[in-house]
């Protein structure tokens, strides 16, 4: 760790605990003077506009995003005509349609929308999600055709299929119409298919891009919507529904799947948030409870506290009992499935802290001390599907660094997840290694990505990831960087401007909480709390006081030295909460970095 006077380093802070240049966002200041001005901001929040890029005319929309003004032509996007009159005429017709999700919750949304969308409309519909351990990722022949055998005539897949090509040809083979609705990375050639929609094909813009699944299958609903409001399907018998009602699905999935909360996204889940803190859905008030969630949902919320019990029935459980859950409407019913997914979240808990000593226990014996390969790489027998990408996540919390985490069943194949880091294009590599024979199968995003390989192939995998991508990660690691929008004292650290900072919410990838250096602060106290996070007293040179935490810390460089450094002095990073426990709200700090100051 060291502390240097660079220019370009916010309070000279070159390399903090965790490795990271301290880098002040720019920001025209006459700009934030004018935003103040314009809409009657606390000085510090019109900084963090003015360093968004946001412009004074601008900054109404992004603080009330609205639909009306936001939400694009759902026909922008290739082949979303073709497969709005498809589907319109299944419902007008009376067909048996399927929707065949996957099991994380970007899929288990999608389902439930088409499954409210279909269920209000009088549509017939019915719902398939893959067993992860016995049928592994996305669509598979012999599911697809047993749903022909039983009746079905079209069938949407959802957050897959676009790399589906032998089970799509198949079902097309026996007459099974299938619209792919995708937004993984897009190969060259497309799917057999009725329909295609992905904003992600390559012969798209990118414009909608960063939209997940259920993102793109809200439009497809809208656009179903129109067409059955065409062909004169809605009157008084059969009114037409307000789409604007499942937005809290399309929130849920969208925080959820770690999309950009930019644009399009950030009005989805802002509206989304809206219509769940309702608890119009009995299954998402359900899984509240059960999840002790009694206060305004947040984007924090979907992503940590319901997502997790969500994925946690595809993870290590039945994988349609999230999709379920999110359908219905019985109370008994969803309370029963909620606390099924409650108690199967805690059951992934325990795989996943199994899983974890494992994995760096390998990378330890296998590198001391020394620093991890480019790619941390852990393999094993027996390690449960459903955890290893959450463990490839803590990997590459730990190390900085992409990770594959695998785990190879009793047959010998191998099944992958990979997570990586800005900067390092995941899916594209492991894309690339489908194209050479180097494994079965696999695809993703930059930042996620999954395969399925034979146990003898690893070897190969790890020596291609390791070439492809080493001096990407090399280049992303020196470039590692902790953003920030301003300076405060602790004393300047106040309810109100916590307040007005909330009001940029909904926060996630590509709209970040707004980050803070708090400069030279002492710390009075500091303990373990919990699951190995650090609670922290910090005091300012005029004696005002804050209170800290740093989670998962510990064992890690920033929580040893805030264990260690009572009465010393550091900088201090973080994002800044709003306490509401208590006679009167207080302020707590998020501590994500530090310097010694």
């Amino acid at each position: 760790m060291s502390v240097e006077t660079v220019s370009d380093a916010a309070l000279g802070v070159t390399r903090s605990l965790a490795g990271r240049r301290w880098r002040l966002r720019e920001a025209d200041e006459r700009l934030a003077t004018h935003i103040v001005q314009a809409h009657g901001l606390h000085p510090v929040v019109g900084r963090v506009l003015a360093g968004r890029g946001l412009e004074a005319e601008e900054v109404a929309a992004f603080l009330d995003p609205s639909l009306r003004s936001g939400l694009p032509d759902p026909s922008v996007l290739k082949d979303m005509d073709t497969a709005a009159e498809r589907l319109a005429a299944a419902i007008v017709g009376g067909e048996e349609v399927a929707v065949f999700g996957d099991y994380d919750v970007d899929g288990a949304t999608s389902a439930a929308l088409l499954g409210r969308f279909f269920g209000a409309v009088g549509g017939r519909l019915r719902l398939y999600i893959p067993d992860r351990l016995r049928e592994g990722y996305g669509p598979n022949a012999p599911a697809l055709l047993r749903l022909a055998g039983e009746g079905v005539s079209l069938v949407v897949t959802v957050d897959c299929g676009i790399l589906s090509f032998a089970p799509l040809a198949a079902a097309a083979e026996a007459g099974l119409e299938v619209i792919v609705v995708d937004h993984h990375k897009a190969d060259a050639r497309l799917p057999e298919a009725v329909a295609v929609i992905n904003p992600n094909r390559l012969d798209e813009d990118g414009a909608l891009g960063h939209l997940a699944a259920v993102g793109v299958t809200f439009l497809l609903v809208v656009a179903v919507n129109r067409a059955l409001r065409a062909a004169g399907w809605y009157g008084e018998e059969r009114p037409e529904p307000d789409l604007r009602d499942w937005l809290d699905l399309v929130a849920l999935g969208t925080v959820c799947d770690v999309v950009p909360l930019t644009g399009l996204n950030r009005t989805l889940v802002a509206q989304g948030l809206k219509v769940m803190a309702h608890r119009r859905n009995a299954g998402l008030a359900a899984l509240a409870d059960v999840a002790r969630l009694a206060e305004k949902p947040t984007a924090y919320h979907l992503g940590f506290l319901l997502g997790p019990r969500i994925n946690a029935g595809g993870r290590v459980g039945t994988p349609d009992l999230g999709a379920r859950l999110l359908l219905g409407d019985d109370p008994g019913e969803v309370k029963a499935l909620a606390e099924r997914l409650d108690a199967l979240n805690a059951e992934r808990q325990a795989l996943e802290a199994e899983v974890l000593e494992a994995a760096i226990g390998g990378i330890v014996a296998e590198v001391g001390d020394g620093e991890p390969h480019p790619v941390v790489f852990a393999a094993g027998r027996g390690w449960h599907p459903g955890v290893i990408g959450i463990v490839a996540s803590r990997l590459t919390e730990r190390y900085g660094r992409p990770s594959l985490v695998i785990g190879i069943g009793e047959d010998g194949t191998a099944k992958g997840s990979a997570r990586s880091i800005p900067g390092v294009d995941f899916g594209a590599a492991i894309i690339e290694a489908a194209h050479r024979g180097l494994i079965e199968q696999g695809g993703g995003h930059a930042m996620a990505a999954g395969l399925t390989a034979r146990v003898e192939q690893l070897d190969g995998l790890r020596a291609f990831l390791a070439e492809r991508l080493e001096t990407r990660v090399a280049a992303a690691r020196a470039g590692r960087c902790l953003d920030l929008d301003g300076v405060l004292g602790v004393r300047g650290c106040e309810v109100g401007l916590v307040s007005e900072l909330d009001a940029l919410a909904p926060f996630g990838v590509g709209n970040p909480a707004p980050r803070f250096a708090l400069p030279d602060v002492s710390i009075v106290r500091a303990d373990i709390v919990g699951k190995g996070h650090v609670r922290a007293i910090l005091a300012g040179g005029d004696g005002a006081r804050l209170k800290g935490i740093a989670f998962r810390s510990a064992d890690s460089a920033l929580g040893e030295a805030l264990l260690a450094g009572v009465g010393r002095r550091f900088h201090i990073a973080g994002r800044l909460k709003r306490d509401d426990w208590g006679v009167a709200p207080k302020v707590e700090l998020l501590i994500d970095d530090a310097a010694k100051a």
